[in-house]
């Protein structure tokens, strides 16, 4: 650790204080968002002080926030990052799968080869984006915009990622010791056709930025892991599934994008459930998805 913020922080196990204080803030936050309402915008292009306000505000309290346009069409590929730039997040990840403009549009396609899940109207198990990105590509934050749904399905589930960390500390600290070991996940080699896409990485699941905030990365798909082989590491992967798959946690938010509506999250955990397309091609599932490097913009733990 090399700033302050970082040594300061309350996700550091030693820093007991400032994680009784923080404890205390999330779970009075919490609640109070528990029963998070979709925040209109009139105007996406130019978000108004309250309407800003108002997105920061959940994303500080749960790292995620829904909002609402009148007409489905006012965002699409092309002005979706002027949108995200008025949140702070600007530095877009253009993965192998997006298009041209930096955005995936996630529709199910044609795809060659081995079938990539979010093209498919399969079920996505438990992630955080780009868990598998070097640690100088690590997606921050998100934004998920529906322009179609599906004729059934497609929800989504989110549960914070600080929360997931709040309930594994108060049980046993040391799991949270094992996440944060800088070997504590290894995601393999991805290799198409004898050619590597992309080089193995490993790395803790979870992890503080230069800002002080928690970061997280896992995916609960058994082959795209190899977790460290030591006893602790392997409770705490237990753990974590039993939280996840855990109906009556009390802690997961369940949810379906209607057209014109979107998510922006400070890369939450979530899962999608499988879903049932229109027979018409031109009526099929469609959202749109962009990755950053960035965080929403002010909200932290120490930005009220």
């Amino acid at each position: 650790m090399d700033t302050a913020l970082q040594q300061n922080s309350p996700f550091q196990l030693d820093q007991h204080a400032a994680y009784a204080r923080w404890r205390a803030w999330k779970l009075a936050h919490t609640r109070a968002m528990a029963a998070q309402c979709v925040h209109p915008v009139k105007n996406p292009q130019a978000l108004q002080s309250a309407e800003l306000q108002h997105l920061r505000a959940a994303c500080r309290a749960t790292n995620w926030a829904l909002f609402s346009v009148s007409d489905p069409a006012a965002l699409n590929q092309d002005n979706i990052k002027a949108f995200a730039a008025q949140l702070g997040m600007r530095q877009l990840d253009a993965n192998l799968k997006s298009e041209d403009s930096g955005i995936s549009a996630i529709t199910v396609k044609e795809q060659q080869g081995k079938p990539y899940i979010p093209y498919t109207n399969y079920q996505l198990n438990w992630h955080t984006d780009g868990y598998y990105n070097s640690d100088a590509r690590q997606i921050y934050g998100w934004l998920l915009y529906c322009v179609r749904q599906a004729d059934e399905g497609g929800a989504n589930t989110l549960l914070d990622h600080e929360l997931l960390y709040l309930h594994l500390r108060d049980e046993e600290p040391e799991l949270i010791r094992a996440l944060m070991h800088p070997h504590a996940m290894t995601i393999p080699a991805n290799v198409e056709d004898g050619i590597e896409i992309r080089p193995a990485h490993a790395g803790p699941v979870f992890a503080i930025d230069s800002t002080g905030n928690l970061h997280m990365r896992y995916s609960a798909r058994a082959r795209n892991i190899q977790w460290r082989d030591d006893p602790l590491t392997q409770r705490a992967v237990n753990r974590i599934s039993d939280l996840l798959n855990n109906d009556d946690n009390n802690l997961t938010v369940h949810y379906r994008l209607k057209p014109g509506e979107g998510l922006i999250s400070n890369n939450v955990l979530h899962r999608r459930d499988a879903f049932v397309d229109n027979a018409d091609p031109d009526k099929k599932r469609l959202i749109y998805r962009a990755r950053f490097y960035d965080r929403v913009a002010n909200t932290g733990y120490q930005q009220e």
